[in-house]
């Protein structure tokens, strides 16, 4: 697979992908116990995207935002931290990955969870992470639901859009090309590539000036606390993406809406809201 010429990448000549990308059976569930507790969310009914009108972008994170990758993520961090004796030996636990992993640039984590490493050594431990995820993104993966539709809803209306991830290239290019969104995106930021990555807004800065696209008339769907505060931070509304990480988490990083999937009632009141308004309020 060719490698993203740059961290923006325009699709009209996509190169990404000449072959015909591969699909997995996104019916099957995935078999090791990562508990989705995302339906038991109350939505945040006092919350409103209209003030975003007239909109003209939605920009996207991509793990955990298009495809429900943070247990896959979780496995690899277990078993490879469990490995090499991080915290004597025991297995880290879901909460320890939401609160201390999930959402964060594998720089980050370097001095997160390997504090005591030389940082080369740190990352290469991050690269064979990131190896063993797509392994394991190869056999299975779960994109949204109502991811689809969404999409097709932002084609018809003829909206601006973006993928916008702390993920490396690698991780990027592969994910989206398995949700087969490789023509579906305008623009690709990859943190890697921006002076700073979430949570600072760097990234959805670069997004924002590719697009060519106004902070106030655009917002973006975020799954982690980094990323909210990486889209407030850039003068954008979030929508919270609770698949795996909780509600109140999303909403204290500065979420303007939350919602467990793209079928989501109270995103389509919004969105039918936001595309009725002719002037931002």
């Amino acid at each position: 697979m060719p490698a993203l010429a740059t961290s923006l990448h325009l699709f009209p000549n996509n190169p990404i992908l000449r072959t015909k990308p591969y699909f997995p059976n996104f019916s099957s569930t995935i078999p090791f116990g990562f508990s989705a507790s995302s339906s038991s969310y109350p939505i945040n009914s006092n919350s409103s995207l209209s003030f975003v009108a007239p909109l003209e972008a939605i920009l996207f994170d991509i793990d955990g935002t298009l495809c429900d990758s943070d247990p896959l993520h979780f496995y690899a961090f277990r078993d490879m931290l469990q490995e090499i004796g991080f915290n004597d030996g025991s297995p880290i636990d879901e909460d320890f990955f939401i609160n201390n992993i999930s959402g964060k640039h594998n720089e980050e984590l370097c001095r997160v969870l390997l504090p005591d490493w030389e940082f080369e050594k740190a990352m290469n431990f991050m690269v064979d992470k990131e190896a063993l995820f797509r392994r394991l993104a190869a056999e299975q993966l779960e994109p949204i639901s109502g991811l689809e539709n969404l999409c097709k809803w932002v084609e018809d209306l003829g909206l601006k859009r973006a993928a916008v991830t702390n993920a490396p290239r690698s991780n990027a290019e592969l994910l989206i090309s398995m949700l087969n969104l490789q023509d579906f995106f305008e623009v690709i930021v990859l943190a890697e590539e921006c002076a700073r990555p979430k949570p600072f807004p760097d990234p959805y800065l670069k997004a924002l000036n590719a697009l060519k696209v106004a902070p106030n008339h655009t917002f973006v769907f975020e799954d982690s606390v980094s990323g909210i505060k990486a889209a407030n931070g850039a003068g954008m509304a979030a929508v919270g993406m609770a698949t795996r990480n909780p509600e109140k988490m999303l909403l204290d990083a500065g979420a303007t809406l939350v919602i467990k999937d793209y079928n989501e009632p109270k995103l389509w009141e919004n969105l039918e809201r936001v595309v009725k308004e002719k002037l931002p309020l």
